[in-house]
């Protein structure tokens, strides 16, 4: 085989045929992500009077100490020892006894930075596995198509930060009892925090909403209930759930709601007004004794709801720049179709508005078009 056409495969196999461009792009986004990584343990101001090159000089001391911390005793010491073979070769001491130099050890530097590369690949690559399981099962919990409901057309979509997420969300019909209409619970939930933990409270939450859900009683009965187990698992104060929830009669169009702390939903009007529903009270886990207030209103047709989580509207460019509300208001507008068209388009903007940034929250949204 010509030399010419083993370098192509081999580039192709390395690339995994991502253009320059592309490759370019995703490890400014990356070096970018890490340096914001490594420098929240850091202080990068610059003193009163300090030169640019002292202020340099301290910047990358502090960087290349945070990277030590990050690593295991053992890893750290053979981190810094290759950093000194490497990077000060020439490094002499002598007395009446001893003479030693690490002139010719440049070499066991780089190898020391490999092996440690190798030991955190490995690790890397180990959690990465377990992590795939963790999320099979997460998708397992939450519904991968929307129910079938007449006149209701249903989408959703969600991209965790890391593999695994602490957003929830599901669509499923409460149990009717005699007489009542048909009840469709709307769920969009947000868990503080991200990966792991956040999933694994995630988790909790969705077992114990749908079992409290077929409980008899009204929305307010069942977010109380909800409420007073997110608070019995919320024993250090920090694993609380922004949630919003709502219940449809889709023959009506008749929603209640309520907000628990949550982005407010978009609800557009087939008239092009919008409205937030706000109402609704503290994120859950916090408190059992603050109660929640109920909102209420009708869908007609064309009516368009979105519920989302705040990684959509605070996704960040490279600049920066948060999405926000606008923006995602201005996508609505320009697409009138169904609930997935209208989906696809939202994401799709999101997508070229971030570019190659790497995303640093978990993105949630359903969307519910009145048929």
């Amino acid at each position: 085989m010509p030399f010419l056409e083993r370098s192509q495969r081999f580039w192709q196999r390395v690339t995994e045929g991502a253009a320059t461009q592309q490759l370019w792009a995703q490890f400014r986004a990356d070096a970018h992500a890490t340096y914001k990584f490594y420098a929240a343990d850091t202080d990068l101001t610059r003193k009163e009077r300090e030169s640019r090159i002292r202020w340099s000089f301290r910047i990358v001391r502090a960087l290349i100490w945070a990277m030590a911390m990050k690593l295991s005793p053992g890893r750290r010491v053979l981190f810094l020892i290759s950093l000194v073979l490497l990077f000060f070769p020439d490094i002499s001491y002598s007395d009446e006894d001893t003479h030693f130099s690490t002139e010719g050890f440049r070499f066991f530097g780089g190898a020391g930075f490999l092996i440690l590369l190798a030991l955190e690949l490995a690790d890397r690559v180990t959690m990465k596995r377990d992590l795939e399981i963790a999320r099979e099962i997460q998708g397992w919990l939450m519904p991968a198509e929307p129910p079938v409901v007449p006149g209701v057309d249903i989408a959703f979509a969600t991209r965790p930060q890391n593999t695994v997420a602490g957003d929830y969300y599901d669509a499923f019909f409460r149990p009717a009892l005699p007489g009542e209409q048909p009840r469709l619970l709307l769920v969009v939930a947000d868990v503080a925090g991200k990966s792991i933990p956040a999933a694994l409270v995630m988790a909790t939450l969705q077992a114990s909403l749908r079992t409290l859900s077929a409980l008899p009683g009204s929305l307010l009965d069942l977010v109380a209930r909800f409420n007073d187990y997110a608070c019995a698992q919320n024993q250090g104060g920090r694993r609380f759930s922004t949630a919003f929830l709502a219940e449809l009669e889709p023959a009506t169009g008749h929603l209640t709601w309520i907000n628990a702390g949550h982005n407010w939903p978009i609800l557009r009007r087939s008239s092009g007004a919008i409205e937030r529903l706000e109402t609704g009270g503290l994120p859950l886990g916090i408190s059992k004794v603050r109660r929640y207030e109920c909102g209420e209103t009708t869908l007609v047709q064309g009516d368009l709801l979105v519920i989302f989580t705040d990684g959509l509207v605070e996704a960040e460019n490279a600049r920066e720049e948060e999405f926000d509300e606008p923006r995602m208001l201005q996508s609505l507008a320009s697409s009138p179709g169904p609930a997935k068209e209208v989906l696809t388009h939202l994401m799709s903007a999101v997508d070229a508005f971030v570019g190659a940034t790497r995303q640093h929250d978990d993105i949630t949204c359903l969307v519910l078009r009145k048929l």
